[in-house]
């Protein structure tokens, strides 16, 4: 069943939606010094912060929730919806969900409650009549995750309207495993670049409201025609052609088109040695016979990789380039990979697009694959 997307809220190391798709359409890298965090010690020196603090000594408690509290009140204003008139789930998606509370916890002596490690607490604080409050953690696919299950609820016609959001904050533990892989810091996050040093952390929270489409009314900002999944369990972290591959299909079948309808692909595109590869060969596979292809950009340049909220953040930026006519350019990107040759990468400035559906690409460790095909009117 489609859905549509009737309100919307993004923060990003950019700020707000409109500033951070202002950045994107410039190609603005967000990275800057790592705040809070011993950069000798984790190998990690550069990261896409939320600015929401102006002393690299002191961090806000609770970081990921708060900005999770915002976009999901953001997005339910701006689609009208009342929470104590109707029936509003909420699901948030997340990798690392507060981890770095239990961090400040353990190595500062900072005490939480353990409640708040869930997001209810964070979204009753602003919306207190929501029927549930849902937390996902699946890994970097997180948010598509939500999605998909949103989707199926309000198909189940067990909510009126639902809210998928993701967040996520960084955290010293998964600083320290990107800067372990690393021979040294990985100065810029580019994806699809030739010589590229690997990936680099962002963060921050992103929120849609979704009704069945027929229910929606007119101005719909973007209609959610499917989400396709895998799990295929390949490996801890490596990412697996044949498992992306069949979820991509999946999401193809669910939403009832075929590769050459499908004019735009924001890509998972994290800028590490296997990801990009990996994700090449399985556009080549997907798209084999839909010449010329569609556009394919990613934001991770721009924003770094932001977890549990990627899928999210993609997905709105899909359709804010669909009804632009504008796609941004892959930040830091200047000479793709030869895997991605045969892709129409967006490089350098923005491209003009006619198109009218995108596909939106999520991948998580253990093979926990999300793919989503939008529409857009224009």
């Amino acid at each position: 069943m489609h859905v549509a997307i009737t309100g919307a809220d993004l923060l990003t190391c950019h700020g707000g939606t409109d500033s951070t798709f202002a950045a994107l359409a410039k190609g603005v890298d967000g990275s800057q010094n790592l705040m809070f965090y011993d950069t000798d010690r984790i190998n990690v020196t550069r990261g896409y912060h939320v600015e929401d603090s102006t002393d690299a000594e002191s961090e806000p408690p609770l970081r990921a929730g708060r900005w999770l509290a915002r976009c999901v009140l953001g997005a339910v204003r701006q689609a009208g919806v009342d929470p104590a008139a109707e029936r509003v789930s909420v699901i948030v998606g997340t990798g690392l969900r507060e981890l770095r509370a239990m961090e400040r916890w353990a190595l500062d002596g900072i005490p939480v409650r353990r409640r708040d490690l869930h997001f209810t607490t964070a979204v009753r604080e602003v919306l207190p009549e929501v029927t549930e409050v849902i937390t996902v953690s699946n890994a970097c696919s997180a948010s598509g995750h939500a999605l998909a299950l949103a989707q199926d609820l309000l198909a189940a016609g067990e909510a009126d309207a639902v809210v998928a959001a993701g967040c996520d904050a960084m955290s010293e533990s998964m600083l320290t495993m990107i800067g372990r892989v690393a021979d040294a810091p990985t100065p810029a996050l580019r994806p699809f670049q030739e010589g590229r040093a690997g990936v680099l952390l962002g963060e921050g929270a992103v929120a849609v409201v979704l009704r069945r489409a027929a229910d929606a009314g007119p101005g719909a900002l973007a209609t959610v025609l499917a989400t396709g999944l895998s799990c295929d369990a390949h490996h801890e972290t490596a990412p697996d052609v044949d498992g992306i591959v069949a979820a991509m299909r999946d999401a193809h079948r669910r939403a009832e088109v075929t590769p050459h309808d499908i004019g735009l692909v924001l890509a998972h595109g994290t800028g590490t040695a296997l990801n990009d590869p990996t994700e090449s060969a399985a556009l080549d596979t997907v798209f084999a016979g839909a010449a010329p292809g569609p556009l394919v950009t990613g934001i991770k340049g721009a924003i770094g990789h932001t977890s549990g909220s990627a899928a999210l953040m993609s997905l709105l930026v899909a359709a804010w380039a669909m009804r632009s006519g504008s796609v941004p350019a892959t930040a830091g990107l200047a000479e793709p990979i030869e895997a991605a040759a045969g892709l129409r990468l967006v490089i350098g400035d923005p491209a003009p697009c006619d198109a009218r559906v995108a596909q939106v690409n999520a991948f998580g460790f253990g093979g926990v694959n999300a793919v989503s095909v939008i529409g857009v009117d224009r």
